[in-house]
């Protein structure tokens, strides 16, 4: 397959993280108070990343942003007055004064969004390089303390970190460092940060074998702890070897439960509401798997399937519930589109 973002849903995207990203409360805050002193605004601990609920959405609403600038801004699909606001704000946000602030948080808390929010700060550093545009330029430059910062954590925190995350949330260390492979070239991140990534992910899984596929999907998964870690393999191994890796590490691949769509009984429910996002970060996996696997059997029951996850998920992506619409349109766009970064 070859993904492509529809250009039906450049604006209802825009819109989505514009309004998120400027929304300061509602606010989940993930930070220790070290005393009274930290009683303070959202705006004031993040200048840059204070809207969209929590620190990780507001970063991959902003990345959403400059994908769809990437995307449309040239082909008239976003219209000159929604470009005109995603500029303001991103050139609001994106500033060297307040990312500075932003790197010095994350230095200053090595522990904070590790690898979740990590990688979705490269991601958005990666996109604002690939804009290519002088605008675009400004704000990778802005982001590149930041970025700096992250690369230094990882060198930190690789070689301590024994063992895999594997659940299907925020920490999960597959989905991370997956997405830090594929932004970080085009980011800055320096080569040999990248090849501890490499490196560290065939060390947690390159003998992996039997998946507990019928485990899944745990009640808030928005990520499939399988399929994560396959994708992730994909990445660092040559295509035969993956191949010969899939196929122990998920024998039944064709007839697994991974294949059909999760059953949401309650969007609205904060816990349960995180299948909705399973349902594309699944669909994104199952493309790339697919296409790793080449054009056969498994091949076609991977795009099938994907399609099937698409129409499950898709339609929820906009509720008008803040639940999920902080966040939702970004795993939308990881389904239909390429990688962060790319």
């Amino acid at each position: 397959m070859s993904p492509a973002l529809p250009a039906a849903y450049a604006v209802p995207f825009a819109e989505l993280a514009l309004a998120n990203v400027v929304r300061e409360y509602p606010n989940a805050p993930a930070h220790l108070y070290a005393g009274p002193e930290e009683l303070v605004a959202p705006r004031t601990l993040h200048p840059a990343f204070y809207g969209g609920y929590d620190w990780h959405s507001t970063v991959h609403m902003h990345w959403l942003l400059v994908r769809l600038l990437r995307r449309f801004s040239a082909t008239g699909d976003l219209p000159a007055t929604v470009t005109t606001r995603v500029h303001e704000v991103l050139n609001s946000h994106l500033t060297p004064e307040n990312l500075a602030v932003e790197a010095a948080y994350l230095r200053n808390r090595p522990h904070f969004e590790r690898p979740y929010g990590w990688a979705w700060l490269v991601a958005l550093a990666a996109e604002s390089r690939a804009l290519a545009t002088p605008e675009g330029d400004r704000w990778a430059d802005a982001l590149a303390p930041a970025v700096e910062t992250v690369g230094e954590l990882l060198t930190v925190w690789l070689p301590k970190a024994t063992y895999p995350i594997r659940h299907g949330i925020h920490p999960n260390s597959a989905f991370g460092l997956g997405m830090v492979l594929d932004a970080g070239e085009c980011a800055g991140l320096p080569r040999p940060v990248l090849d501890a990534v490499t490196d560290r992910l065939r060390t947690w899984f390159a003998e992996d074998h039997d998946a507990p596929a019928h485990w899944e999907p745990s009640g808030q998964d928005f990520l499939s702890p399988a399929l994560t870690e396959a994708d992730a393999m994909r990445r660092v191994l040559p295509v035969a070897e993956f191949r010969t890796w899939l196929a122990g590490f998920l024998p039944e691949l064709t007839d697994s439960p991974l294949l059909t769509p999760p059953v949401i009984s309650d969007h609205a429910d904060p816990q349960i509401g995180h299948l909705l996002g399973l349902t594309l970060s699944r669909a994104a996996a199952l493309r790339t798997i697919g296409d790793a696997l080449g054009e056969g059997p498994a091949h076609a029951a991977l795009t099938a399937s994907a399609e099937a996850h698409l129409a499950v998920g898709l339609p929820s992506v906009s509720s008008g519930d803040f639940s999920t619409d902080h966040w939702l349109a970004t795993f939308a766009a990881l389904a239909l589109d390429t990688p962060p970064g790319h």
